[in-house]
């Protein structure tokens, strides 16, 4: 997990971006009736504002959520740090994806208002298991992975920089 603020900010901004990505190539191929190669350049032409979309979301309101969920539980501290990230994850997809199906519903689908909770309902009920299953195995562990890098690079940089203010000091 994140240790720093930089590290916050880079894995919430790659988290966006993966989840909103693989979620509309998802809803594109539902769209199409199948997943086509021309449909992977699709998410993009809509990735910004609904990557802003999901930073807000999350940030006020999913991520919080899970954060009080995970604290709940029983002996959450000797819990193993395997099972927290995976109810993080869990519980952060249980939260943002009704909100983002609302938002999804709202700006794509644009039901009569008569029709809206049915929409959206049938949204989140679409949307919810490709999410749990693309945060849970793809999106979560590949942005994971890669802040866990970028923290390892930076510790490296952090470690030689200071090496090579002791040995100036020294001479």
């Amino acid at each position: 997990m994140p240790r720093t603020r930089t590290q916050r900010i880079v894995f919430s901004i790659l988290m966006a971006f993966a989840m909103v990505y693989g979620m509309e190539l998802y809803n594109q191929a539902l769209l199409a009736g199948g997943l086509r190669t021309e449909l992977f350049a699709a998410p993009l032409a809509d990735i910004v504002p609904l990557m802003a979309a999901v930073i807000v979301l999350e940030s006020l309101v999913g991520g919080r959520v899970a954060a009080r969920l995970v604290e709940r539980l029983p002996d959450a501290d000797r819990c193993p740090q395997v099972l927290v990230t995976i109810l993080r994850g869990a519980f952060t997809c249980w939260t943002m994806c009704p909100m983002m199906s609302l938002v999804a519903t709202l700006v794509f689908k644009q039901p009569p208002a008569g029709e809206l909770v049915a929409t959206w309902l049938q949204t989140v009920a679409l949307n919810f298991p490709m999410a749990l299953l693309w945060q849970l195995f793809v999106a979560g562990p590949a942005v994971r992975a890669v802040v866990r890098t970028m923290g390892a690079a930076t510790d490296r940089l952090r470690q030689r920089a200071m090496a090579g203010r002791a040995a100036r000091y020294q001479s």
